[in-house]
């Protein structure tokens, strides 16, 4: 269906309404990040490392090109900044509200999923021999093989992080649930072949790309926790935005489902009030007279009596003649 407005449903008018609705939502948002918090606390799994499988492991140790305070940048500021913009384009709340909550379970779930993951494969990363041996002199027990790391107990923690790329996970999740937002908005798949509007949908995941490949570039991770992360992030995010969002292609992707429901709902009181507005006039035509109130009923009485009375008038009149 076309774009429908019936008023603006703006923060002030509606916005009480529709967070009460998701209350239990928001809570579990706040379970996810309790979970999240939890998940990099705990120690991860340190998998057997052998001497022989150093080889793999031996890359610079670098600092992240993109470090970790940018990736809530990257994955939720910018693209809350751009439903953001939308809201005050088209003051619709539950555009804002369904784009906001779709954003951050996307981003939440997927780095609840990413770190539980990493903690339970605890596969080394690319930097793990300078990690876990910073003088470049190699300890190994003498009966099992395993490592016996010598650096700090923090960098050789990250050191069993690699798989999957959490920064790819992120990235992916946010801006891959950007660019399924503003196809919808835009209308990316209308038929009507403009190009330029999958440009602008693709820009997200390819700045979603570029820092996936800044980790193999930086030795963090291996191309494999890259792919891994990518996907998972891209598929999270398709389910949460389809959860609260047509798809793109549909011909009410350009709105969330809260928004079409209440139009379905106004529009089915506004019929039920108006049935019954007829219903009421038919009733008022089949009878003649409404009993509006109490102090009528006399009045009516003797209308009723007066109209009996001239039937039974002309009918004696009609058996005399």
């Amino acid at each position: 269906m076309p774009e429908i407005q019936l008023g603006a449903q703006t923060i002030r008018t509606h916005g009480a309404q529709v967070a009460r609705f998701h209350m239990r939502d928001w809570l579990i948002l706040l379970l996810l990040v309790a979970i999240e918090i939890g998940l990099n606390v705990i120690e991860p799994f340190h998998r057997f490392v052998g001497a022989d499988m150093m080889t793999d492991l031996k890359y610079p140790l670098k600092d992240n090109t993109i470090p970790l305070w940018a990736v809530p940048i990257i994955a939720i500021i910018m693209p809350l900044i751009v439903i953001i913009v939308f809201y005050f384009i088209r003051k619709n709340v539950y555009d804002l509200h369904q784009g906001v909550l779709g954003l951050l379970f996307s981003v939440l779930i997927t780095a609840v999923i990413t770190d539980a993951i990493k903690d339970a494969v605890g596969r080394p990363r690319p930097d793990f021999f300078w990690r876990c041996f910073p003088d470049g002199k190699g300890v190994f027990h003498p009966v099992t093989g395993d490592v016996r790391c010598t650096g700090l107990k923090s960098v050789i923690k990250e050191g069993h992080k690699s798989f999957p790329s959490g920064h790819t996970s992120a990235s992916f999740a946010g801006l891959g649930f950007l660019a399924l937002y503003l196809s919808g908005k835009l209308r990316a798949f209308d038929r009507q072949g403009h190009i330029a509007k999958l440009c602008i949908v693709f820009l997200p995941l390819l700045l979603a790309a570029l820092v996936g490949v800044s980790r193999v570039d930086d030795y963090w991770h291996h191309w494999q926790d890259v792919f891994a992360g990518g996907l998972l992030g891209i598929t999270v995010a398709s389910f949460c935005y389809l959860q609260f969002f047509p798809p793109p292609y549909d011909v009410d992707g350009w709105g969330p489902h809260a928004y079409f429901q209440m139009l379905s709902e106004s529009r089915n009181g506004g019929q039920s009030e108006s049935n019954a507005m007829n219903s009421l006039t038919v009733r008022q035509a089949e009878s003649g007279t409404v009993y509006s109130r109490p102090d009528q009923a006399v009045e009516t009485s003797e209308v009723i009596t007066q109209v009996t009375s001239s039937i039974l008038d002309d009918l004696e009149r009609g058996r005399r003649y």
